[in-house]
């Protein structure tokens, strides 16, 4: 009994997932956003603009990543 459910396990195991391709922001887009799945990544210390990701589920469960800039924490006044 082990054995096959160890197979069954490996086979699932290598299926290969791609991502989904990034889809840049733009401001106006529709967003259909039911759950920020992995969340937000923190901004990086550097006082510029920075490309940063979003992966988040759609209401029909499709897995989407925005892309979008974000103002790094490193800028002082």
């Amino acid at each position: 009994m082990v054995l096959p459910l160890t197979a069954f396990m490996s086979a699932y195991a290598q299926e290969a997932i791609a991502p989904p391709k990034a889809v840049s922001f733009a401001y106006g887009m529709s967003l259909n956003i039911a759950k920020v799945m992995i969340g937000i990544s923190p901004a990086a210390n550097v006082c510029a603009a920075k490309p940063d990701q979003m992966t988040y589920r759609d209401s029909q469960g499709e897995t989407h990543v925005l892309e979008y800039s974000v103002l790094g924490t490193g800028c002082s006044n």
